[in-house]
């Protein structure tokens, strides 16, 4: 059971990132603010969805959103600041992004890096219990998908088009094979110890 909103008398713009814990490619954000009695009878947590379910979702939720955006911190970006703190630099380019300016950000997770002194509440499982979090998980998801789809298409023998960038055994194979890509995370242990 997910909620419309944590605080009704505020606009509230839900956030989540995607592909944190992968080897390879960008670390994306979304951040969406949705009609107050906002329902669905699908939309939940990215990870509890189905691709086919996912695409289906990113059309509804950007024609139903009042306003969305989507932030993206480079994989370079990563090994300069460190996932984390590439992760809310994504939360804070998502936000930027949007047409309506949110009185309250609903972050995904414990921790967050204040944005413009916009208010904001920390929610672990977040985008299981709040719809524009869970809405966010779904843009994040599927753009970053795309992103990693069409590298696959440059950068054959990684299995990106299915892995997405995540620490496989294929995805693995590929980097014991071919050697890293200039979309690797250099400060990620990109193979296992001998």
């Amino acid at each position: 059971m997910l909620f419309p909103y944590f605080q009704k008398e505020k606009t509230e713009a839900g956030c989540d990132e995607a592909g944190r814990g992968c080897l390879a490619g960008p670390v994306v954000a979304a951040a969406v603010i949705l009609p107050a009695d906002y329902k669905h009878e699908v939309l939940n947590d990215s990870k509890q969805l189905t691709e086919k379910q996912r695409v289906e979702l990113k059309g509804e939720i950007i024609q139903d959103a009042i306003a969305w955006g989507v932030g993206v911190a480079s994989s370079g970006e990563i090994d300069e600041i460190n996932i984390l703190n590439a992760s809310y630099l994504a939360m804070h380019r998502a936000v930027e992004q949007l047409s309506v300016q949110p009185g309250l950000l609903l972050i995904d997770g414990n921790r967050f890096k204040p944005y413009h002194n916009i208010p904001f509440e920390c929610i672990i499982k977040g985008d299981e219990k709040f719809y524009s979090i869970a809405a966010a998980s779904v843009l994040a998801k599927t753009y970053r998908d795309d992103v990693m789809k069409q590298l696959a298409v440059e950068f054959p023998g990684y299995g990106w088009e299915t892995n997405v960038g995540y620490p496989t055994s294929e995805h693995r194979a590929g980097i014991k094979a071919l050697g890293a890509t200039e979309h690797h995370r250099m400060s990620f242990r990109l193979l296992p110890d001998p």
